[in-house]
């Protein structure tokens, strides 16, 4: 058979996709927690610590309420202090630089200091509306997604401010640093409440250029909440109206790893651990997948 440059195209572009598909891990069920959360939004992983911090929305994601709290949690499941920190509104995404945990709820971030137990510190954001992950680069500059105005702001230098404002950023939500990169999950485009007609896909942000581009084609992916990288060059990505755990590789190839429920918020993934810990906002518990070999 005669190779043409059309049908070696043809191939390639055939067997790309099966490569990446065999690449995505097989998860294996951990465990679920016991206790019951109140509307688990995000979970962060304190490597110091060793153990895992869970905000908890408690209400309505938008009121001023005073009902918002940060849980502990242990690698296998047990809860330690339900209600460590109290005193927050609708917390949801979080990070960490040293002994200081940020945490995005509402309109402004909030800093938590670990060793004390304390909040130390609140940053209003100028013009926020629904302030949502929260991602620190190797600098500690602390950047923060709204997904309600298509901006990302940051905290540098003790000032919290826009950082960057465009439409196309697509109701960002999850973030992560990677590199001199921010990788952005986006919602997609919102017609009323939280509904899309277009799901959103992962986009990349030069942290110098600021320039936004696409990952892959375009091509939708899902309502995206958590963006984590699975230590392999890929990226697993939370689906919180669909209730997926996606697998996408560099290219933009997307495939689902885990159809859950409604509600897979923002995620943790921990490779050294073998663990990925989803917090199921609508069914307020915390649940976790080991990670075993990859397919190929």
């Amino acid at each position: 058979m005669k190779i043409t440059l059309s049908l070696l195209i043809t191939i390639v572009a055939t067997i790309f996709p099966l490569l990446s598909i065999a690449s995505s891990p097989i998860l294996a069920p951990a465990w679920t927690t016991a206790t019951e959360f109140n509307q688990p939004e995000s979970v962060v992983y304190d490597q110091a610590q060793q153990i895992l911090y869970v905000s908890n929305i408690n209400g309505d994601g938008t009121a001023h309420d005073g009902d918002g709290f940060i849980s502990q949690l242990a690698l296998n499941g047990t809860v330690i202090k339900k209600k460590w920190i109290t005193g927050l509104d609708a917390p949801k995404g979080m990070a960490i630089v040293g002994n200081k945990l940020y945490v995005a709820d509402i309109d402004q971030l909030v800093i938590i200091d670990i060793t004390s137990a304390k909040i130390s510190q609140r940053y209003p954001a100028p013009g926020a509306i629904f302030l949502n992950d929260v991602a620190a680069d190797n600098k500690g500059n602390i950047y923060v997604s709204d997904m309600m105005t298509n901006t990302i702001h940051q905290l540098a230098n003790d000032k919290f401010d826009i950082w960057l404002h465009d439409i196309r950023l697509e109701a960002p939500n999850g973030l992560l640093v990677k590199d001199d990169q921010l990788i952005v999950g986006s919602w997609g485009n919102i017609t009323n409440g939280f509904s899309t007609d277009i799901p959103g896909h992962l986009k990349i942000v030069d942290l110098n250029s600021k320039q936004i581009q696409s990952l892959g084609d375009k091509t939708p992916a899902g309502n995206l909440d958590g963006v984590e990288a699975d230590g392999n060059g890929n990226y697993l990505v939370t689906d919180w109206m669909a209730g997926k755990l996606l697998h996408i590789t560099p290219e933009g190839i997307s495939t689902t790893l885990l159809v859950l429920d409604q509600g897979a918020a923002d995620h943790a993934v921990l490779p050294k651990h073998g663990l990925v810990i989803i917090p199921m906002m609508l069914s307020d518990k915390v649940i976790a997948y080991k990670i075993l070999e990859p397919t190929n």
